[in-house]
């Protein structure tokens, strides 16, 4: 029987939790057993075996019906009766009872899930306390016939209790150990799993690459003879599927990769130029079928060499390109790259890719990036795609420290913005950027060698005949002298003889592979090509493996299938000067403005808008380039674009009139179409807002910006010109080329050191918009009381109260703002006001002047949604107070020059 038991504890085909019940419930049991002989009377003693009866039925139709919870509550509630029972039928902390409390305590610990757990425990410690508190201040409970006993039954329990919690810890341990061991077990297994997936896709890899070698260097043959246009379409579809194909077995031996953690990248330097020729020479062609219009932005200023992972960068935009393409049925697709310097040596580049195509929902956009993932998959089911590519695109970017961000509004079109940093190589502008005429074959184009070398020698290193032949007939035009070799022996036995100017080695070749041929090459005795450069031409791609080629000695790297025009762009750039023959074509040219579209595009990298409440002069909104998105202003009339149908003046007549207006913010659908177009000039939005409890737009930007990762939504904390401070700086961080991050941490400090204060002339507008109650509005008007109205943590509240005239209300009110001269920042300062005349606004300067002179003052006219609220003749002083360690006086010394 104990035999069994100790079986079904170990048997790892029953779960833990199950096994753990069964051992410490047995504990339990044992206890009971030994607490049998204290219960004294004959009805304790049989309440007790009655007892063992329940609680093993309890654990057998706990098991049977898998609610095992339950069973440990039913036992516990069980054991809570028991234990005190026997307490007090044993002579109470007298007898060897107290002891066995602590198993009730660790049964609940182990039995137990969730807040039962919690509960029973606080039940069992008072139940506990409850018992010592009765046995010691009513003895007459306990049976006093027992204690004689006691000091002999306590040693017992103590031993007993120590002895049977060792054995549970021993049990429990035990248990620990082997499943520790067998997920040890599991875990080698999966590592063995892995491993043997990725060496089946690496071997499929390349299997297919090779006769895909084959198939593609033969169609490019066939494309450059004198060929019939319907041959022609033929051997371009077939180039296309070809590539197609091997887009796909690329993508998933790189899911394999990043799974188990091998993916690698690998740095190297490139030439910016020729990487986006390739990368556009592969879209248009299919943009065009589509009969989609397809962009390319190219910021002039960038390096033309970097030193980055072309290959995982070139994979990532084609990626996301295709899919642009894939989910596009009109319109267009743009291509924009943008680099900003960051230090010496070192730029970030922005590479962003947006379509006019159908969007993305907006619930959709946080699982877009998701393995095996197709969002709205009813109504794309007609796309092809497995749902591994963004995926693949997001977990590569990330490898290369990178960041990836989307901004979709369902059926407008997409943004996909990737930003890397890269080390520059050489500085030298890539100007404006055309097409290089030696990486592409380009319909309707004969095809013409880029050199010509005839007194070049070269060796192919191949077991594959028919890649020998395809590299002999894609360099034939060249003119360069090729031998082959067909194994590792037949190439050292050529090189033992004649010096070759470069080599090209496969790698997995039979008997002798590549790597091992290459240091045989290097220590060859009286070889002739020890120091002659050798690349590897393999179908083994990955940027694991090129890694593995440069530690092994190999002078470069071409993955199979080749191009033409890389293959001889590699043996050129590789062969001594003086035996290369440049063609006279060779170089830059344009294509016609029917398959590409060329343009210049400067898209800064933070852009800060607000809205039309901020109340800034718009010679400063041109000059930091801030953009605002208009409130509205409803009155009886109709709905109104604040400042832009409805001036300030305007309104304020519209109301002495005896009708109505008040501002309702821009709605989430207004806020999303004003994000997307700004997001097609600036790689990152910046929003700043009026305080959020004084206005319902900060909650609508906030919504509107779930459908872009790349729009930010600050509230100011303020309103009006004081809003338009905040604006101000962080505009000008913008302009310094501050990061978003430092921005938005900025101005998150700049609130509490902005005074933002409004004295109100009539109270009745505040009234009309709900600002204030009617009570209030009459109380103020018959005490001829002004409110000055200040915001602290974004609420609005009444600071003070001014009485009296104009003149002295407005004395008032600016010397208790201007009274801490030393604390304020006396740069710049905006008096913003409502619907009053000039000489109020020349008595406000001149008192300002007496106070407190600034720099510069802006007399500001409040837009007609502020004045909607505040009414004529209402204005503030609002200007910034001293603190160096949130900004600097140089971030902001455009300030101090402007107008």
């Amino acid at each position: 029987m104990f035999k069994k038991w100790v079986e079904i504890i170990f048997d790892h085909k029953i779960s833990l939790r199950e096994r753990m019940f069964r051992v410490v419930t047995g504990i339990c049991m044992v206890a009971l057993i030994c607490i049998l002989p204290m219960g004294r009377r004959l009805e304790n003693i049989l309440i007790l075996a009655a007892s063992l009866v329940i609680i093993a039925e309890i654990v057998k139709v706990s098991i049977q019906k898998a609610c095992i919870n339950t069973g440990a509550t039913f036992i516990t509630v069980l054991l809570l009766f028991l234990f005190p029972l026997s307490y007090f039928t044993a002579g109470g902390f007298y007898s060897g009872m107290p002891e066995w409390f602590v198993l009730c305590f660790i049964y609940i610990s182990i039995t137990l899930e969730g807040r039962r757990k919690g509960i029973f425990f606080l039940l069992c410690m008072a139940e506990t306390m409850l018992c010592y508190y009765l046995s010691f201040h009513f003895p007459e409970y306990i049976a006093q016939n027992a204690i004689a006993n006691s000091f002999l039954e306590s040693a017992i329990s103590v031993v007993m209790v120590g002895t049977l919690t060792s054995i549970l810890l021993l049990f429990l341990n035990r248990l620990y150990e082997k499943e520790n061991e067998l997920s040890r077990q599991q875990k080698k297994e999966i590592e063995e799993l892995n491993e043997a997936e990725n060496h089946f896709f690496s071997s499929m890899s390349h299997e297919i690459r090779t006769p895909i070698n084959t198939i593609i260097g033969l169609n490019e043959i066939i494309l450059r003879g004198d060929i019939p246009e319907d041959v022609a379409e033929n051997a371009r579809n077939i180039q296309g599927a070809s590539k197609l194909l091997l887009t796909l077995i690329n993508d998933i031996l790189d899911l394999s990769k990043i799974k188990s953690g091998k993916m690698e990248i690998v740095n190297v330097s490139y030439e910016t130029g020729k990487l986006f020729s390739e990368i556009v020479n592969m879209i248009w062609i299919k943009a065009r079928e589509k009969g989609l219009e397809f962009k390319l932005h190219v910021d002039s200023s960038i390096p033309s060499m970097l030193c980055g992972d072309e290959v995982r960068i070139k994979q990532v935009l084609i990626n996301l390109l295709n899919n642009a393409v894939k989910y596009t049925s009109e319109g267009s697709v743009t291509l924009s790259v943008r680099c900003e310097r960051l230090t010496l040596n070192r730029v970030r580049v922005w590479y962003s890719i947006e379509d006019t195509g159908q969007g993305v929902k907006k619930e959709n956009i946080p699982y877009i990036f998701n393995a095996f993932r197709r969002v709205d998959e009813e109504k794309n089911r007609h796309i092809e795609g497995t749902g591994l590519g963004l995926s693949i695109v997001h977990q590569l970017v990330e490898l290369m420290h990178g960041e990836i961000s989307v901004n979709s509004v369902y059926t407008k079109g997409s943004i996909f913005i990737v930003t890397l940093e890269q080390d520059i190589v050489d500085e030298k502008e890539l100007g404006v950027f055309t097409l290089d005429s030696r990486t592409s074959i380009r319909e309707g184009e004969q095809y013409k060698q880029s050199f010509e070398a005839p007194e070049a020698h070269i060796l192919v290193v191949d077991d594959n005949d028919m890649n020998l032949m395809v590299v002999r007939k894609l360099l034939s035009e060249t003119k360069i002298q090729i031998d082959t070799a067909s194994s590792g022996a037949e190439c050292l036995k050529l090189t033992q003889n004649q010096h070759y100017d470069v080599i090209l080695m496969d790698h997995l070749m039979p008997e002798m592979d590549g790597i091992q041929c290459l240091h045989e090459l290097r220590t060859q005795p009286g070889g002739l090509c020890q120091d002659v450069p050798v690349i590897a031409l393999t179908a083994n791609a990955g940027s694991d493996n090129q890694l593995l080629y440069r530690k092994e000695g190999f002078s470069g790297y071409l993955a199979k299938p080749v191009s033409g025009a890389l293959l001889e762009a590699s043996v050129m750039s590789i062969l001594p000067k003086e035996l290369v023959k440049l063609s006279e074509e060779t170089g830059q040219s344009e294509i016609g403005k029917d398959i590409l579209i060329f343009e210049q595009a400067q898209r800064v990298s933070v852009m800060v808008t607000t809205d039309s409440v901020c109340d800034l002069p718009e010679s400063l909104r041109k000059e930091f380039g801030i953009s605002v998105c208009p409130y509205y202003v409803c009155t009886d009339g109709g709905r109104f674009l604040d400042e832009l149908e409805l001036k300030a003046d305007e309104l304020l007549v519209y109301i002495a009139e005896g009708k109505s207006g008040v501002s309702q913010p821009p709605e989430v659908g207004d806020y999303e179409r004003f994000f997307a177009e700004k997001l097609t000039v600036a790689q990152n939005v910046i929003h700043i807002t009026m305080a959020k409890h004084a206005s319902q737009g900060y909650y609508n930007a906030l919504e509107a910006a779930k459908s872009f990762e790349n729009v930010t939504v600050i509230d100011s904390g303020h309103l009006s010109s004081s809003m338009g401070l905040a604006v101000l700086y962080a505009a000008s961080m913008a302009e310094k080329h501050a990061s978003k991050a430092e921005i938005v941490e900025t101005i998150k400090k700049l609130r509490r050191y902005i005074s933002s204060a409004f004295v109100i002339d009539s109270t009745h507008m505040m009234c009309q918009s709900g600002r204030i109650s009617k009570r209030v509005q009459v109380i103020c008007d018959a005490l001829l009381l002004h409110p000055v109205i200040v915001l602290r943590n974004s609420k609005m509240s009444v600071g003070s109260m001014e009485i009296g005239d104009f003149a002295h209300v407005a004395k008032g009110y600016i010397r208790k703002v201007l009274r801490d001269t030393r604390n304020i920042d006396r740069r710049i300062l905006f008096i913003t006001y409502a619907g009053m005349d000039e000489k109020k606004l020349q008595y406000i300067q001149y008192l300002v002047r007496q106070y407190c002179p600034f720099e510069r003052v802006y007399v500001q006219k409040a837009s007609s949604a502020i004045a909607s609220n505040c009414g004529p003749g209402s204005f503030g002083l609002l200007f910034m107070k001293k603190n160096e360690a949130v900004i600097s006086y140089s971030q902001a010394s455009k300030l101090n020059a402007s107008e």
